[in-house]
């Protein structure tokens, strides 16, 4: 890690988990370099994932570029942490320190920042001392904004997605979680965690992300954690951010083409309902996602359409998702 004792005390710091987007991740890091910040100190903690294809070398040659040996620090980590361990790694040096910053702002290594975010959002927490996280709108590079801020996941929202039927979607709306791209600044339940910022204080209290999620959801369970200790988090829509969706994971929402879940996204899945819900609910939540996926493919096998459940959903879910709810050993994935 980058020697950082002689630098001066930030009042924000920017947080990058990088996996194998190098070259994506230093545009990050200089979008935020760029920016004034409404006259804000701001540093930036960039963290590589043990990238199997050299990022780590190329992070260490950027760090000759200008502003970056006094404004950005360096973790070269030797395995995979995953986003919230990741993210943590940083979260607890920060509040280590003798003067931590008041702020945390974390960027994805596939995003940018399109205006004064950091400025925009700090503003808005400055003036709502209620408000844990502020969460930017987000647009892909060549289109309008996309979701960004969301409901918390249920049963019903759980079984109207699996569906996927129209008419059980309008009627469901108000439960689905993903709010409409162009909705005005307002509280939500959560944000992206793409292009967030957040209070340090609170998030220490909470223990900042719960380590047992490796990748998905863990954004999700850190802000109903916030919620539970009376803490609330708003979108706001004059911040901006440009996202470059799944660089690292190829996991991306919105896909007409069906694609096969990694493992620890349906692991995720358990994890957040049996812990936040308990395991009842989980259970009940799968059967949800089960019956409503079922009944999406035989209503797309008449209509001779694609089905809106992820390639192997059936398998792959049984393996990492429900196998595990009814207390067996988690099986194994074919293919």
């Amino acid at each position: 890690m980058t020697a950082v004792s002689d630098r001066p005390v930030a009042q924000i710091s920017v947080i990058i988990v990088n996996y194998n987007a190098a070259e994506l991740a230093i545009a990050a890091v200089e979008s935020v370099l760029a920016r004034d910040h409404g006259g804000r100190s701001v540093d930036v903690h960039l963290i590589d994932n043990a990238s199997p294809d050299g990022d780590a070398a190329a992070f260490e040659a950027a760090l000759a570029r200008p502003g970056w040996p006094e404004r950005v620090t360096f973790y070269p980590e030797t395995e995979n942490h995953g986003f919230g361990r990741g993210n943590n790694i940083a979260l607890r040096a920060l509040a280590a320190r003798p003067e931590p910053p008041e702020y945390i702002f974390l960027l994805n290594p596939d995003a940018q920042l399109e205006n004064e975010a950091i400025a925009v959002l700090a503003d808005f927490l400055d003036a709502h001392p209620d408000v844990a996280v502020a969460g930017a709108s987000i647009r892909k590079p060549d289109s309008g904004k996309v979701t960004a801020a969301f409901r918390f996941p249920g049963l019903i929202s759980t079984f109207a997605e699996a569906l996927s039927l129209g008419p059980v979607s309008r009627l469901c709306v108000r439960w689905a979680v993903p709010l409409e791209p162009g909705i005005p600044t307002g509280q939500v339940d959560w944000v992206a965690g793409a292009a967030m910022l957040a209070r340090l204080a609170p998030l220490e209290r909470a223990g900042f992300f719960d380590p047992d999620y490796f990748l998905y959801y863990e954004e999700v369970d850190l802000m109903h954690r916030l919620q539970r200790a009376g803490w609330s988090t708003w979108y706001v829509a004059e911040a901006g951010a440009i996202h470059v969706e799944g660089a690292s994971t190829d996991v991306k929402s919105g896909e007409t083409v069906r694609r096969r879940r990694p493992a620890y996204w349906y692991e995720s899945w358990r994890l957040y309902f049996t812990k936040i819900h308990g395991r009842a609910y989980a259970l009940a939540a799968a059967a949800a996602w089960m019956a409503g996926a079922a009944l999406n493919l035989g209503v797309s096998r008449v209509r001779g359409s694609t089905a809106a459940a992820a390639l192997k959903f059936f398998p792959d879910f049984w393996a990492a998702g429900l196998r595990p709810l009814l207390g067996l050993r988690p099986g194994r994935r074919d293919g």
